[in-house]
């Protein structure tokens, strides 16, 4: 419980309660299903009149909701984890499988202190055309919460998972540590988008491993355009079979003094895997911002590219992007492109021309920079997350 993060602020975590005190949302679980929903729509997760195939919803360490819609009943199971390791014990040699238990202090909390977390698992040759949605809501100030999520996609199936973060409104500091380990037999593929809407007292620590195996896909999208006080991640994939590929996705949007240290890791093992990394990271007020990523080619015919893109939109702003290429077998190809730069005058005062104060250029620019295209979603689901981002940054610039 003493071992820090190489990476990010080091917290206190004695400083986070497990007390229930009522808290601003009341006792746990019990906020309001009414401010539920309403938070859980901030982050694109509808509880009510939105096409889904399944659905999870967590309020501190209670499990809100969990189930399949009836059309996907034999293609999807959704449940909490800890029914899930009831219900299935074979589960248990995935458990920790992947993301080890003793990496940080962080990932011997979610251990020590477990607080659910949900199931997925896509059943064989199953393609869920509509997107699975989960939710974690902390309803009580100064909480620590501490999921473990496990999602399995077996061989030839294929899903979307969106999950969304968030706070009670009235909730101002806490923790949020998320374990996720992700298993993708052969030929499968996920898309997975986790949208984060905290509040500016909020730490967040997310540790993630992902197995990739033969033909597999998986591609995560990861959106922080809302305050937070800190957030550090670095989710590993190992790209094991044949063909297989690994894609991360990034955009950050930095205000007030927020530390954000995001970045990931992939291991191209496979025979012919593949490894792209996009990161657009934008850094107003004081905010400190750092983008890390590593490309590791292990098979000769592997190939990765890496790609980091950052705006600085306040002198106090800090912006370090650390690209790594790790080549271990000859003939693997790895790539990267980083660049960090300011607005140009030119671009604002060119749409100041045609009437917008240079606020509105402003905005205008950044919105474009944080260009939803990168994140290859399907359309009604890419409309969602735009809306999010310009929702988000429009109340932040």
């Amino acid at each position: 419980m003493n071992k820090p993060s190489p990476y990010g602020p080091d917290l206190d975590l004695s400083s986070y309660s497990r007390i229930d005190r009522g808290g601003v949302g009341g006792s746990s679980g019990s906020a309001p299903l009414q401010v539920i929903a309403e938070q859980a729509a901030r982050v694109g997760v509808y509880l009510e009149g939105s096409a889904r195939a399944g659905a999870y919803l967590q309020s501190d360490g209670s499990v809100v909701m969990g189930a399949v819609e009836e059309a996907y009943r034999d293609s999807l199971e959704v449940m909490s984890t800890r029914e899930a390791l009831s219900k299935h014990p074979w589960l248990r040699k995935y458990w920790w499988g992947v993301v080890p238990v003793d990496l940080d202090k962080y990932t011997a909390l979610a251990e020590l202190e477990w607080d659910q977390g949900y199931f997925i698992r896509v059943l064989p040759g199953s393609r869920v055309t509509l997107p699975i949605q989960s939710c974690f809501l902390i309803s009580r100030d100064n909480l620590d919460q501490n999921v473990h999520n496990l999602v399995i996609l077996e061989a030839g199936s294929e899903a979307q998972l969106i999950t969304g973060c968030t706070v009670h409104p009235n909730v101002r500091r806490g923790l949020h540590v998320g374990v996720s380990e992700f298993i993708l037999r052969e030929g499968s593929k996920l898309v997975f988008t986790m949208i984060h809407g905290w509040a500016e007292g909020m730490d967040v620590r997310p540790r993630t491993g992902v197995v990739v195996e033969d033909g597999a896909t998986f591609i995560s999208n990861y959106v922080c355009t809302s305050p937070v006080r800190s957030l550090q991640t670095y989710p590993v994939a190992y790209c094991v079979g044949e063909g297989s590929r690994a894609s991360f996705n990034t955009l950050i949007y930095g205000v007030g003094k927020a530390v954000v240290d995001v970045g990931s890791r992939i291991h191209l093992r496979g025979r012919g895997s593949r490894g792209e990394m996009v990161t657009r990271a934008i850094a107003a007020g004081e905010s400190r911002i750092y983008t890390r990523g590593m490309l590791v080619g292990e098979d000769p015919e592997s190939r990765g590219h890496l790609e980091c893109r950052g705006l600085l939109l306040s002198d106090k702003a800090m912006l370090h992007a650390i690209p790594e290429l790790v080549g271990e077998a000859q003939g693997t190809e790895l790539s990267h492109e980083a660049a960090v730069g300011k607005i140009s005058e030119d671009q604002i005062e060119y749409l100041m021309a045609r009437g917008l104060s240079e606020e509105e250029a402003t905005s205008l620019i950044v919105k474009g920079f944080l260009d939803v295209e990168i994140l290859g979603l399907s359309g009604a689901l890419r409309e969602e997350v735009q809306r999010i981002i310009d929702a988000t940054t429009s109340r932040a610039i």
